[in-house]
């Protein structure tokens, strides 16, 4: 049976940059087995699996290598594929139901609307034996059941970063955001992502560790709507507003490619 699966830039306005993520709509569930096997073959950091139902799409995020619990720019390639090819209309709601309870979201204005969960971190020590590895000594350092959050004292040092990642991941640090304030005009913050824990060294743009990063920062800077850059080398820009326990997450996508896989 042929699967058609997209290719899907996410968190951009234009081809070859922000996050690529895989999409398939599937009519029926596959095997998990299956599905880590198609994840791994697309070989992006994430490839979302989308099965209807009576209220909306079941949705699973898989990497390379492991299912996720939550992925952002998977969601809005996911609802960016419903609009443009009209199995939702421009004003419906998106509902899909995932590991980290229903998602929704929504077109506003020229971007997509994600209403995600809020993730809180804890302030804690940063390993002295890190320091080198990283690169850069952290201002600021916290954690929480997902991930590591360092600060550093400049946009321009977090641009600069260039980590021992597979180092970093033996001392416990395999899903590290690290941060900075930005000094850049239109910007509040920017960040960079390190996820080998999950099979990817540095992830593009990633919409989940914006939920972290909106209640961080919007405490520090008195500011509830951020105007964030994950400044990888593909990069790209979110609009991220905290409101208590979610987080609304705002970008655009592009799609650049579709193909049939036959199994």
């Amino acid at each position: 049976m042929p699967l058609f699966l997209h290719t899907i830039d996410a968190f951009t306005d234009k081809p070859f940059a922000g996050n690529p993520a895989g999409v398939c709509v599937l009519k029926q569930a596959l095997p998990d087995e299956l599905m880590q096997q198609i994840a791994a073959e697309m070989n992006l950091s994430e490839t979302a699996f989308l099965v209807p139902q009576e209220d909306g799409y079941n949705l699973r995020w898989f990497t390379p290598t492991v299912e996720v619990d939550l992925c952002g720019h998977a969601t809005l390639a996911s609802a960016h594929l419903l609009f443009e090819s009209g199995k939702l209309q421009a004003d419906a709601m998106a509902r899909f139901h995932t590991r980290s309870g229903v998602l929704t979201v929504h077109k506003v204005g020229d971007k997509i609307e994600l209403d995600f969960p809020a993730l809180h971190v804890s302030p804690a020590v940063f390993p002295q034996s890190a320091i080198p590895l990283l690169g850069a000594t952290p201002v600021a350092y916290s954690t929480n059941a997902d991930g590591q959050l360092a600060e550093l004292d400049s946009e321009q040092a977090v641009r600069d970063l260039s980590p021992d990642i597979r180092a970093l991941h033996s001392l416990g640090l395999g899903s590290l955001i690290v941060t900075a304030r930005a000094t850049t005009p239109g910007l509040d913050i920017v960040s960079r992502v390190f996820v080998p824990a999950f099979g990817i060294d540095e992830d593009p743009v990633t919409g989940s560790a914006h939920c972290a990063l909106a209640p961080y920062w919007s405490s520090k800077l008195q500011k509830t709507t951020l105007s964030a850059h994950q400044a990888s080398r593909r990069g790209g820009y979110l609009e991220i507003e905290h409101r208590k326990d979610r987080v609304l997450l705002r970008g655009q996508a592009v799609t650049v490619m579709k193909s049939e896989l036959f199994i």
